[in-house]
């Protein structure tokens, strides 16, 4: 006598529900038919031994519920990701203040404020680009506190750059030697935003940031 040993793919477990409840169902209708032509046709004398297709039914039904257990993930998920999308709408209109460094420059002013943890010997500003480009270099405050820095938009030759995002680094040394602890942050108004990728963009300017990069958000 034949043994049924029918198979269930990884497939039957992955991609959308809707394709593996199919490709599920197609394997159980194939496995029924099996185990009926095997019972029609089974010897007397030495019937089937029932543990094995009762294991299968077993196993059938457990694929069952995880695909039922995906798709209500995949519903989770989607719901999670609207309301993001709806929390992320509220920005619209709102200052926010960002600690990434970042600030977009737009009509020749970009706007950063920085914190020295100490008070320092000497301090570096540096700007960057969006690519890690260092673009403009200052010396900046040393007493502990505060600051603000306002930057045209020049490069140390003079030239204008472009609109765009760019970075603050913000380095300082005490008089003995030490780093004194330093912090930087900008503050914008959230102009637009944007859900075309996995999770929405605040558009500040020219600028985009996670939600997660607005630590203050203001009126």
């Amino acid at each position: 006598m034949t043994t049924i040993t029918p198979t269930i793919s990884a497939a039957a477990t992955t991609g959308t529900p809707q394709s593996a409840q199919q490709q599920l169902s197609g394997n159980f209708q194939t496995f029924l038919t099996l185990l009926t032509t095997q019972l029609q046709n089974q010897d007397p004398m030495s019937p089937m031994d029932s543990n094995q297709f009762t294991q299968q039914l077993v196993m059938y039904s457990q694929v069952e519920q995880q695909i039922d257990s995906n798709a209500k993930l995949d519903s989770l998920i989607a719901l999670g990701k609207t309301q993001n999308n709806g929390y992320a709408m509220s920005y619209l209109g709102k200052s926010v203040v960002l600690t990434n460094g970042q600030a977009s420059l737009a009509n020749g002013a970009a706007n950063w404020t920085y914190g020295l943890n100490g008070t320092a010997a000497t301090t570096a500003l540096t700007v960057s680009d969006s690519t890690g480009k260092v673009v403009y270099t200052a010396t900046g405050e040393t007493a502990a506190g505060t600051h603000s820095f306002t930057w045209d938009g020049k490069d140390n030759n003079g030239n204008q750059l472009a609109d765009g995002t760019y970075s603050l680094n913000v380095a300082s040394t005490a008089q003995d030697g030490s780093t004194v602890t330093t912090s930087v942050a900008s503050k914008g108004t959230v102009t637009g935003i944007d859900m075309s990728g996995s999770s929405p963009q605040l558009v500040i300017g020219s600028t985009e940031v996670p939600l997660t990069n607005a630590t203050l958000v203001t009126n």
